[in-house]
């Protein structure tokens, strides 16, 4: 299968999704902590690979991967399938929270830790999405469905 097999796959495979892994909790809402906008450009249609696609800066990826200590708080733990890779930047969409803020997330498997935008999920379907870059962020494989901890700041 080719790479370009492969990412036709990639929405089928976040459609499919098994969602969150615990039972339902209520968003919280979180305070908006100052976050920088993505000014990360818009991946060219033409885009076929991960790193096509993914147009973060390596400034953002800097900035997502220098986890500093903060006050946080424990939201709850996910399944997060990869999100739209044409929306740029390092962000989470989950149910867990109600506005936009910034947080950070824990890789389950491999406790490796980024600061991302945390956003809420979209409409009801109650799953957690992650951005593509993101997702290469923490190093996991692009059909991942990783086990994240969330954290609110």
């Amino acid at each position: 299968m080719t790479r370009f097999h492969l990412l036709l796959l990639l929405p089928v495979l976040a459609a499919c999704a098994a969602g969150d892994s615990l039972a339902p909790r209520q968003p919280q809402t979180v305070t908006p902590a100052a976050t920088a906008p993505t000014t990360s450009p818009l991946p060219a249609p033409s885009g076929r690979t991960a790193e096509a696609l993914d147009t973060t800066s390596a400034a953002e990826r800097a900035a997502a991967l220098d986890v500093a200590p903060a006050a946080e708080r424990e939201l709850g733990t996910a399944i997060a399938s990869l999100g739209s890779p044409s929306e740029a930047g390092i962000w989470l969409k989950t149910p867990l929270v109600t506005s936009v803020s910034e947080g950070r997330i824990v890789w389950t498997e491999t406790g490796k830790s980024i600061t991302v935008n945390l956003r809420p999920a979209e409409g009801n379907s109650g799953t957690t999405q992650i951005s593509l870059a993101a997702l290469r962020l923490l190093e996991a494989p692009l059909s991942a469905l990783p086990e994240l901890t969330i954290y609110a700041r």
